[in-house]
């Protein structure tokens, strides 16, 4: 398959168009990749066009691309939204990355309870601009034509104000008797969000708020897994259990 590289709007290009590649993709694509004219190319706006074509020049940082076809890949549906609880030890953003490569549609920084890290004040911005790096470079690796959303910081509460209908919300929980193997999520659901809480686990409390609002408990198996890993993991479950795997 041939390399993807990401930009950040394709709107109105059709067969026959050069599109060019510069800033930090044109950089990467010429001075580590090292690709010549002639090469073939998919470039992609992270939202599901993707171009395809050959590459006729090449300068400095930058390159030029004839587009030989260009491409749409639906949104999936149900969408998948990964609610990540901040961690420490950088385990929150292993798991972004890991879930943007096997599909995640969007992540969520929560600031649970029990999280030992926190994002204050200037932090929040900073954080969630380090998960939009990951999530971008994920998805290059993966060679995914959209590119998973970040969402804003939220607390279990603004979760629970925000539950809304043909969205069905999971709550990982190693006492939960529902496994998330045999859970059937309903016909009409658009949206499947998985909360993730941090190494302590979620509170009580937020699991009886966001129970309240709607979420299901569900569990993986006997063990139980780091945050790191949990929401990965149930993703994949999911990304099987939906056909997509």
């Amino acid at each position: 398959m041939a390399s993807l590289y990401l930009v950040d709007s394709l709107e109105g290009v059709t067969v026959g168009d050069l599109v060019s590649l510069d800033g930090a993709e044109g950089r990467h694509a010429v001075s580590v990749s090292r690709v010549r004219v002639g090469e073939v190319l998919r470039i992609a706006d992270g939202r599901g066009t993707v171009v395809t074509g050959s590459v006729t020049s090449v300068g400095r940082d930058a390159l030029e691309l004839l587009v030989a076809s260009v491409s749409v890949d639906p949104a999936p549906t149900p969408s998948l939204t990964l609610v990540q609880a901040l961690a420490k030890g950088g385990r929150d953003e292993m798991a972004v990355q890991a879930a943007t490569e096997i599909g995640v549609d969007q992540v969520i920084p929560w600031a649970a309870s029990r999280s030992v890290s926190r994002w204050d004040g200037p932090k929040v911005e900073k954080g969630r601009a380090r998960w939009g790096a990951i999530v971008h470079e994920a998805a290059k690796q993966a060679i995914r034509s959209r590119v998973p959303s970040v969402g804003p910081l939220v607390t279990a509460a603004q979760l629970a104000a925000g539950a809304r209908e043909r969205v069905a919300v999971l709550l990982l929980e190693p006492t939960a008797t529902v496994r998330l193997a045999t859970w059937e999520p309903p016909a009409d659901v658009d949206e499947i969000v998985l909360v993730v809480g941090p190494e302590g686990g979620i509170d009580g409390a937020e699991l009886d708020r966001l129970e309240a609002a709607g979420a299901v408990r569900v569990r993986l198996g006997d063990s139980v897994l780091r945050t790191s890993t949990a929401g990965p993991a149930a993703l994949a479950i999911l990304q099987a259990r939906l056909g997509r795997w």
